[in-house]
């Protein structure tokens, strides 16, 4: 079967699905198996290993498996990769189409975003300041995982007569695996295209709408034209605010990604960089400003990954059920955060002019350390340190229930948000505006990187046809998603991040052994700086 009459049908029972069960049954992705009441209690109730999701099994384990079986090289080679990073081995006669750093900025540019910002927020809203741990976890581990994806990625990438790059585990997979595989290539980009509209995009309008709604509802109040919503059905109203945010968001997004990588490259070269420093810097100040309370929020995120406050009302503390909620909403939120494993950012990567594939694996492996180890954790403990966390379902639920009403508590940016305008209070009244300001560019950025994976995914799929359609289907999304529902953009989101993980981790693992032997002979070279001749 042709890979477009085959990725056709693979799009047609997903919609079906839809129509016949709801978004809400690609939730259950991350349940599974612990959703099959005969297995969610096995062995016993007291110890329900069954309610682990076969997910966070697969993630992890491959992870652990790959880093033992290459011997941990985010620890050997990251050295290495930040040379390779900041140019010292960079050719401009080789094959590719962006240098080492801009490669690593277009990956980057994709994963610190909303994930960095709302999506901390989020994991601590429902899984508590031991969330902030499994987050760690994932990214160490992911970490390898990134190294593996993006050096198989530019191992079997195609170039074309014009010099553009095309790569990624759809290539991986056909071309490392054999032509017995091309299915999964197919499944692969198929999820690949869908998340590229839902995670990389409508997520991150949604959250960009959602914040400067916010803005001008506080100025306005929710009664003025702007900010009053309109019921189109039940539970679900539009205002004008976001109908202008969707079609600002749109035609800026439209503007950069009609240009091609080198475009998106040029643009993310800059603002990642940018926008990554007005964080990092707002967050250190905070932190600063409350290093007496810094000691106890690291004691929290220790104590609480493992046992978490039971419910007030309810079972014993630290019970299997309450540590396995923390545990998840910390690996998806991370594996949201850095896309360790998904192998979107192994797109990217493959786009590298190099002529050897491990040099940029390792470029890749500074993803997630920048993105999770380091953004992410500043956004956790400025949370934390503020005491905004006080204001999630966590708290409220687990540990005082007369704190705040469920009107007062705050998810997504909007608690980031509240933490940093605390947190900077001391310094000037307005610390919220950085969040505003940081959820705009983190979430273009996101959506431009993103729309070049699911371009090259289309481009797998259908060829070089497909491209300019798929751009303008993405630009549509961008609006649809600045006035959906968090909810369903995030469950429909988390499912397709899901969905292409699978693919991409088997064939690591298939390959892990080409990929050893790829390492071995790399690292045995005295590799020389290039010199300009």
């Amino acid at each position: 079967m042709r890979k477009s009459i085959a990725a056709l049908v693979s799009f047609g029972i997903i919609l079906l699905t839809i129509l016949i069960f709801g978004i809400e049954i690609f939730d259950e992705v991350w349940s599974f198996p612990g959703n099959i009441p005969f297995i969610k209690d096995l062995p016993s109730e007291d110890m329900p290993l069954g309610s682990i999701p076969l997910m966070v099994i697969i993630l992890v384990g491959t992870g652990v498996f790959i880093t033992v079986k290459l011997g941990f090289p985010q620890i050997k080679y990251l050295w290495h990769g930040i040379k390779v990073t900041m140019g010292k081995y960079d050719d401009p006669d080789d094959e590719g189409d962006l240098n080492h750093f801009r490669a690593l900025t277009t990956a980057l540019s994709a994963t610190v975003g909303i994930g960095n910002i709302a999506g901390v927020a989020t994991a601590l809203y429902y899984g508590g300041p031991g969330a902030i741990f499994w987050m760690w976890i994932t990214a160490f581990f992911g970490t390898t995982l990134k190294y593996a994806e993006s050096t198989l990625a530019l191992k079997y990438r195609e170039i074309d007569s014009d010099g553009h790059t095309a790569g990624g585990p759809m290539y991986t997979i056909e071309r490392g695996l054999g032509q017995r595989w091309r299915w999964l290539a197919v499944a692969f980009a198929c999820f690949a295209v869908i998340c590229s509209f839902a995670t990389g995009n409508a997520i991150q309008a949604f959250t960009v709408s959602d914040q400067v709604y916010s803005e001008v509802a506080q100025v306005v109040g929710t009664e003025h034209f702007l900010t009053v919503k309109h019921l189109l059905w039940e539970d679900f109203g539009v205002s004008v605010q976001q109908i202008i945010n969707g079609l600002a968001l749109a035609a800026i997004v439209g503007l950069v990604i009609i240009g091609g990588i080198r475009r998106i490259g040029k643009v993310t070269g800059y603002l990642a960089p940018f926008m990554a420093l007005i964080y990092v810097t707002a967050a250190i100040l905070i932190l600063i400003s409350n290093v007496g309370v810094l000691g106890e929020s690291f004691t929290m995120i220790f104590s609480m990954a493992f046992n978490p406050p039971a419910e007030i009302a309810g079972v014993g503390t630290g019970t299997f059920l309450i540590f396995l909620n923390t545990m998840l909403w910390g690996v998806k939120r991370g594996l949201y955060s850095n896309e360790a494993g998904q192998g979107s950012a192994a797109i990217a990567h493959s786009t590298a002019k190099t002529k050897y594939s491990v040099r940029e694996g390792s470029v890749a492996m500074l993803g997630p350390f920048i993105d999770t180890i380091i953004i992410c954790t500043l956004t956790g403990l400025v949370i934390l340190t503020t005491g905004a966390w006080q204001f999630t379902e966590f708290y409220v639920t687990r540990i005082d229930p007369n704190f705040a009403t469920a009107d007062q508590l705050l998810n997504s940016s909007l608690l980031t948000s509240f933490a940093f305008k605390e947190g900077l209070s001391w310094l000037f009244s307005y610390g919220d505006k950085i969040i505003t300001f940081s959820v705009l560019l983190f979430a273009i950025s996101t959506a431009i990187s993103w729309s070049y994976y699911g371009d090259r995914s289309a481009n797998y799929l259908f060829g070089a046809k497909a491209i300019l359609p798929y751009k303008w289907v993405f630009v549509l999304f961008v609006f649809i998603g600045a006035i959906a529902e968090l909810e369903a953009v995030w469950a429909f989101g988390d499912a397709a991040l899901g969905f292409m993980t699978f693919p991409n981790l088997l064939s690591i693992v298939l390959l892990s052994a080409a990929l050893k032997k790829m390492t071995g002979k790399y690292f045995s070279i005295d590799h020389q700086e290039y010199q300009k001749k």
